[in-house]
């Protein structure tokens, strides 16, 4: 399959890094409107398209990746699809419901494969969450928190409206993703606050709580201010929990062993004593590692090169990536309002 890359930034070099010698895939190229790279791109011995029409305009050209500012995936990818190229764009898909479902409309006029990167799905961390939870590992599971924690603020592009910027639409796109694959029932009610730490333009965090059907709720959280980070996952069952502090996968899993036997001794603090939140004796619970579940990111692209042939199915689906959209819109909505708001997702 011949692909190129629209965009030849920090993503855009990691997608042709990860193409590198992989079965299935010769790269032809890549455009950006920066001279800049397309010098450091032409320096690395690929071809460096001499503008997008160029680009679209090879009729050896099959496949292409967007990985631009977020403003310009809408335009791009439907030039491209209508150019009879097959597209793939970078997270988030677009900026709005009504964009993506242009997008997808000429998806479908064309015939053409169009899907969204969502590599945060290999991610291994989540993998071992997944795991968790398809083997009942905690029972029934009421609350999962999920969060990402940074430092440094947020720069470049990001930082403008203009160009779709805002850590909700950067990382929450990832981790709402997750979510939704996790949590398989419909959203009834999303509540979010933002924070403009760094920036008054865009949000640099957020924090949200997500209310499925069946009561269970999902907490979700990204800082860009945070110089001490809490936990990436924290996983609530009714026999256990689970904690997965970092993506170097550092966390266990305690889960009860002995229901019979919870009297503890109590716990004094300097201003008084508690025996309800003193913590079980460790004769009546279990401590287990959390399972290995390793994973190969560059499976989205053999699948998009298997779903163009027709072997299969996309695995970023059209239903979904609507519904992570829809998502999104629903807790800026609930952060400008600032109140729960109630939606079927």
């Amino acid at each position: 399959m011949h692909w190129a890359l629209i965009g030849y930034g920090t993503m855009g070099k990691w997608h042709v890094d990860q193409l590198r010698g992989l079965d299935g895939i010769r790269i032809l190229g890549v455009y950006d409107i920066l001279e800049e790279r397309q010098a450091e791109a032409r320096a690395k011995g690929l071809r460096a398209y001499e503008s997008l029409d160029a680009l679209l305009a090879d009729a050896s050209l099959e496949l292409v990746t967007v990985a631009t500012s977020n403003d310009c995936h809408r335009d791009i990818a439907i030039a491209a699809m209508k150019a009879g190229k097959h597209v793939i764009v970078e997270k988030p898909a677009t900026m709005s419901t009504g964009d993506l479902q242009a997008m997808i409309d000429v998806s479908r006029e064309t015939g053409r494969l169009f899907t969204v990167h969502q590599n945060r799905r290999w991610d291994e961390d989540f993998l071992a969450v997944q795991r968790i939870m398809r083997e009942g590992t905690l029972g029934r599971v009421f609350n999962i928190e999920s969060r990402v924690h940074g430092s440094r603020g947020i720069s470049g592009w990001r930082c403008m409206r203009r160009y779709g910027g805002g850590i909700l639409l950067d990382w929450g796109v990832h981790l709402f993703d997750q979510m939704l694959q996790l949590i398989e029932e419909p959203v009834v009610s999303v509540y979010c606050a933002c924070s403009y730490v760094t920036t008054l333009e865009v949000d640099d965090g957020f924090k949200c709580v997500i209310t499925f059907g069946s009561g269970v709720t999902a907490h979700v959280e990204a800082g860009t201010s945070n110089f001490i980070h809490l936990p990436r996952w924290y996983v609530q069952g009714e026999h256990g929990s689970a904690v997965i502090r970092d993506w170097d996968m550092n966390g266990e899993i305690v889960k009860v062993s002995d229901w019979e036997t919870c009297d503890a001794a109590p716990v004094v603090t300097a201003a008084g004593v508690t025996k309800t939140m003193a913590p079980r004796t460790e004769e009546t619970i279990r401590r287990c590692p959390l399972p290995a579940v390793k994973s190969d990111v560059r499976d989205f692209y053999r699948n998009a090169l298997r779903a163009i042939r027709g072997e299969e199915e996309q695995i970023v689906t059209h239903p979904q990536m609507m519904r992570v959209m829809r998502l999104m819109e629903a807790l800026l909505d609930a952060a400008a309002r600032n109140e729960v708001v109630h939606a079927r997702i």
